[in-house]
């Protein structure tokens, strides 16, 4: 078990030193790709009026999230994931 706990930080330590080569820009436009991704699932076969309604977000905003064209605030990730009895960490599983 000691080991799965030390390669388990190893692995996390490593995922954070990635991370600092980055800039915000390539970060953001991740988190935006996720977002997106996890949108387009959730909605399936419905509309974007149909899924705007669900989501109480209009559907021009919800056009634009999936294709990542739009920054995500605090605030409507917070309503998304009430509309959607979903975890922030559903979203962004990495």
């Amino acid at each position: 078990m000691t080991y799965w706990i030390a390669w388990k930080q190893a692995i996390t330590i490593s995922h954070l030193w990635d991370l600092r080569h980055c800039t915000i820009a390539f970060v953001a436009q991740k988190l935006a790709k996720q977002l997106g991704a996890f949108l387009r699932k959730k909605r399936g076969d419905l509309t974007y009026a149909q899924f705007a309604k669900k989501t109480g977000i209009s559907d021009s905003t919800l056009h634009r999230l999936e294709l990542a064209e739009q920054n995500v605030t605090l605030k409507t990730l917070e309503h998304l994931t009430e509309r959607l009895k979903c975890s922030v960490a559903d979203i962004f599983p990495e």
